[in-house]
């Protein structure tokens, strides 16, 4: 059995498995931090998973950008990137994203200009315009609650210096320049999709935490997509939580306990309770909306997951999936990526 948290979105399998595109998979990667464990643990599991994903044939992996967040380690994804790169050899590897809004677009430029020097022809750079944090944390990064307002100029500006055009005379990005290094507008609005198109560059929609606006937002930036020299074709990646294990029960004891962590997580803010007491706190309204952003969720089977993928696929008119695996261990992430990848049929490295 697929599942999924808004049952009307529980896909007809037998209706789309036969018609459906397999697109090519990637990841992203919160360098989650497990109860018990430290970030040291997250980046040495984001480094397994970095390297079982390169040889099971995964296209590419991106890094999110979040602060102040006690389970998420991913707070600087271009010194998190050169570490894995370091230890991986083909995969391509990029932010997922950073939030420009937080940065100087020059800095930025120089960052995955670097890397793209070190990593040639491997990084990728997603930006978004969301903090990534709470308010008190905007004012902790120095910056400016209103600067996601120049976000569209600021994409621009970046562009320009990794296309060694930069739009600030007399200033040059270095390293940066002349890399082209690809971007993507990542977002969860129509905002994101509109600009993407007026850029004529790829856009990532964030499914996998932020689904309501999904159909809207694919639609406006294909239908209004102008056409670029780097990108003569519009190109979507819709993001999709999945839960793959062995068998059915399996993943479904998966999926609760990775629900629950969230609603833990997310209502309570590090407060502790009881058992008895998150049980009580599943079952509330605060619960109900904070798992409403998983409503586009895998959970079963490889045969299950492939077949929800698939008609998650059409669904989102998508090019490519972005998969944030969920699971609580370690050991069930590994295990999820090599169900997924010999379910959707992945050319093995």
């Amino acid at each position: 059995m697929t599942t999924n948290d808004d049952t009307t979105n529980t896909y007809n399998a037998s209706s789309t498995s036969n018609t459906a595109k397999h697109v090519p998979l990637s990841l992203i990667d919160f360098a989650t931090v497990f109860k018990g464990e430290t970030s040291r643990d997250a980046f040495k599991r984001s480094v397994e998973q970095a390297q079982l994903a390169e040889r099971l044939g995964y296209s590419r992996i991106w890094y999110s950008e979040h602060h102040n967040m006690s389970s998420i380690a991913s707070s600087a994804p271009a010194v998190l990137i050169s570490h894995i790169a370091a230890k991986t050899e083909s995969i391509r590897l990029g932010s997922g994203g950073v939030m420009l809004p937080n940065h100087s677009p020059l800095v930025i430029a120089e960052q995955y200009g670097t890397l793209a020097e070190i990593y040639p022809g491997r990084i990728d750079l997603g930006v978004g315009r969301a903090p990534g944090t709470d308010q008190r944390t905007v004012m902790a990064l120095r910056r400016d609650p209103r600067s996601a307002e120049s976000f569209p100029d600021d994409v621009r500006e970046l562009q320009g210096y990794l296309a060694g055009r930069s739009r600030v005379p007399g200033v040059t990005a270095i390293p940066g320049t002349d890399t082209h290094v690809p971007v993507y507008v990542l977002g969860s609005s129509l905002f994101g999709a509109q600009l993407a198109a007026q850029l004529g560059i790829p856009y990532s929609f964030a499914s996998h935490f932020a689904p309501d606006a999904l159909k809207e937002a694919v639609s406006v930036y294909r239908q209004t997509y102008q056409p670029s020299k780097e990108h003569p074709e519009p190109y979507v990646i819709a993001a999709v939580n999945v839960t793959a294990a062995d068998t059915e029960s399996e993943a479904l004891a998966q999926s609760e306990k990775v629900r629950r962590a969230r609603v833990e997580t997310m209502a309570l803010r590090g407060r502790k309770v009881s058992e008895e007491d998150l049980d009580l706190l599943m079952s509330s309204p605060a619960a109900d909306q904070i798992l409403s952003m998983l409503k586009y969720s895998a959970v079963g089977t490889g045969e299950q997951v492939r077949e929800y993928l698939e008609g998650f696929t059409a669904t989102a008119q998508a090019d490519e999936l972005m998969v944030a695996i969920q699971s609580p261990s370690t050991e069930g992430s590994l295990r999820a990526m090599e169900i997924l990848a010999d379910a959707w049929g992945l050319p093995q490295r």
